[in-house]
């Protein structure tokens, strides 16, 4: 049995979760995420609670067990509290900034990068080196701050790029002169 797929998941107030025809829906305040399961799972929502089951003891199933457990208790967060990720942009001179529903970048190529916000994701600039992305999906809200750290990869000799907030780049030591050495 996985461990994880045992915990029960607790619904908030106000979410409503669904299993039907192999498709589990969550509707919460802050919109409605659907997701197909595969595989011998069951989901079962009991009042304020909702299980994820294994209907067998396949070793397949016990990993998918697990997986699922894992996929509800975040849609169930994403539709009741939603997730950001924070972006930092280290670079002198680098800044972004938001133009409609574009966000445009001045990270040191020649011409300034536009990254079309996707739909269901909210991008903001409080300042203009800081990037927000929040959204509902887990999923999608770190594939979108991982296709804006990917426009410049923090660099290891300045630490100039897109990192993610709190993230440690690790610093390697320049070229030597060579002075002194045989």
């Amino acid at each position: 049995m996985s461990r994880i797929g045992k915990k029960v998941i607790a619904v908030p107030a106000g979410v409503a979760v669904k299993f039907e025809n192999g498709v589990v829906t969550v509707k919460g305040p802050k919109g409605e995420l659907t997701r197909k399961v595969v595989g011998k799972i069951d989901v079962r929502s009991e009042g304020a609670e909702v299980h994820v089951v294994a209907l067998d003891e396949k070793k397949e199933t016990n990993a998918l067990h697990g997986l699922y457990r894992a996929l509800v208790a975040d849609m169930v967060k994403g539709v009741s509290e939603g997730f950001t990720k924070g972006l930092e942009i280290k670079g002198v001179g680098w800044k972004g900034q938001m133009q409609g529903n574009k966000l445009v970048l001045n990270v040191g190529y020649s011409h300034p990068i536009e990254f079309v916000q996707p739909e269901g994701i909210k991008i903001e600039c409080p300042n203009p080196t800081e990037i927000s992305v929040s959204g509902i999906d887990k999923v999608l809200v770190g594939q979108v701050a991982a296709d804006l750290r990917a426009i410049r990869v923090p660099e290891p000799y300045h630490g100039y790029g897109i990192r993610y907030k709190g993230e440690h780049v690790e610093h390697k030591e320049g070229k030597t002169s060579g002075k002194g050495k045989k």
